[in-house]
């Protein structure tokens, strides 16, 4: 966690977007399908979204992970669109300074 997440913290608004986001992560260790991965990313989406006013993503390592897993060949077109998506909307959050220090969560 770096300064400006620690300083956010401060913010009530703020620790209810990290805790929404943990709220949509847990959506993913329920699905049992590739419907419930779609669902789930929509939910993730969703909440970065309606917080887009921070220019930070909370959870960032997890929500790589999930993003990653979501994106496994076996896994149907449906739910690589529902990924690229979150990818996208993630990157339009954070701007090209911070991708290009946290490229390395998104790969």
């Amino acid at each position: 966690m770096n300064a400006e997440e620690v300083e956010l913290l401060s913010d009530s608004k703020y620790r209810n977007y990290v805790a929404a986001v943990d709220k949509a992560l847990k959506n993913f260790e329920y699905s049992s399908e590739w419907a419930d991965l779609i669902s789930a990313l929509g939910k993730l989406n969703k909440v970065l979204q309606n917080n887009a006013k921070y220019q930070v993503v909370p959870k960032k390592l997890t929500i790589g992970k999930r993003l990653a897993q979501c994106l496994h060949p076996a896994l149907p077109s449906g739910v690589h669109r529902k990924a690229l998506e979150t990818y996208e909307i993630i990157f339009k959050i954070i701007g090209s300074k911070r991708l290009a220090k946290d490229l390395f969560l998104y790969r």
